[in-house]
């Protein structure tokens, strides 16, 4: 493909993958969503509303000025100094009204990151329950962004606190994601003697909850989940691993959701386009993806991580908060994000992300359970 047909196709490609699934994940298109009732909520974002850390911005400026693109291509296809990456936000929210806007906590925060030449995908979960700048200078769970300010607040709270250039979002409702699975004929996934129960439990109480009738998972190993199986297999947080463990069994549904995908055919793609866009509000807005959609095979998960990292995250009460994840050092993370995501081994975080890194050592400081 040559550039300028890469160009064209880069939001297309975008979102062949990164709609499909999680309460991330289904695949999205709309064309003038805003006029049907059937499509997707379009949400305008205004850019100036969301916050960036300003070294970051600088950098990004100077290198598009060194690109010198054409005038008629779009700059906010490709949000990143890297070129040929593609950031894009994910929240799913548990709202009980059918809502997907600010009121809402995000019970999954994403970060998507496509590199469209490598083809390769990168997944990183922000826990929800991770102590953060909230995007606004205020200290808190930070899945409170969302709460308060909606995605614009949400967007920002990821850029402050990852040095990151995001401004696009998905957001996706539970019973998309239901109907998501449920349209590609199920996914495939290793449930474990000890989630067995809780899947059933949780599917029991979200079946009472939207008044429809539930089949019991009755036996661990390899299963075909329906959709809502599968959502309930996204919210079980117990049985070891707590929140850590949920947010892998989300991208875990993603992965497996991408992959059904990949061998599914384009009327089968269509139909779960169809039935999970009443459950979606997003920034993005795409037509004629049609003829695109059988690309999607094409991509590989590589990465599939939680921040912050593994051994470089602590627990903590934090006063009127409650119990926070706590980064043991915000910038030791953010670096190794940046790693993960782009190969930098040297990233130097911004002096912005250093402060905030003080703050919350200080604010954590003597509460952490380790």
């Amino acid at each position: 493909m040559d550039k300028k047909k890469w160009i064209k196709h880069v939001p297309l490609l975008i979102l062949e993958l990164a709609v499909l699934a999680a309460a991330v994940c289904v695949l999205y298109v709309t064309l003038r969503a805003t006029d049907s009732k059937s499509g997707a909520e379009k949400v305008n974002l205004k850019e100036e509303n969301i916050a960036v850390n300003p070294e970051v911005k600088d950098k990004l400026t100077e290198q598009k000025d060194q690109e010198k693109r054409p005038q008629n291509q779009k700059d906010d296809q490709i949000k990143s100094k890297y070129t040929g990456v593609f950031n894009i936000a994910f929240f799913g929210v548990d709202a009980r009204d059918g809502s997907l806007g600010r009121g809402n906590r995000s019970d999954t925060i994403m970060l998507c990151s496509i590199d469209m030449d490598s083809h390769e995908v990168r997944l990183i979960s922000i826990f929800r329950d991770t102590y953060l700048n909230l995007g606004n200078d205020t200290y808190n769970k930070c899945n409170t962004a969302y709460a308060q300010g909606g995605p614009e607040q949400a967007i920002s709270m990821i850029n402050m606190n990852t040095d990151m250039y995001v401004t696009e979002y998905i957001t996706v409702g539970f019973k998309g994601l239901k109907e998501a699975i449920d349209a590609l004929g199920g996914v495939e996934l290793e449930i474990t003697e000890t989630e067995l129960s809780h899947l059933n439990n949780y599917q029991s109480t979200m079946a009472a909850e939207m008044g429809v009738e539930y089949t019991p998972v009755k036996e661990a190993g390899l299963q075909n989940l329906n959709g809502l199986q599968a959502t309930a297999y996204c919210r079980i947080r117990y049985g070891g691993g707590d929140d850590f463990r949920r947010a892998q069994r989300q991208r875990d549904v993603l992965i497996a959701m991408l992959d059904k995908a990949g061998k599914a055919s384009i009327p089968s793609l269509t139909e779960v386009m169809n039935a999970v866009l009443p459950n979606v509000q997003t920034s993005l807005d795409v037509q004629d993806i049609i003829p695109a959609l059988g690309m999607i095979a094409d991509y590989e998960v590589t990465v599939s991580d939680g921040f912050p990292f593994e051994g470089m995250r602590n627990g903590g009460t934090i006063g009127t908060k409650g119990d926070c994840v706590v980064p043991i050092s915000l910038e030791e993370n953010v670096r190794r994000l940046h790693e993960l995501l782009y190969g930098e081994k040297d990233y130097e975080p911004s002096k912005e992300l250093k402060e905030f890194s003080k703050i919350v050592e200080e604010d954590t400081a003597g509460r952490l359970k380790y």
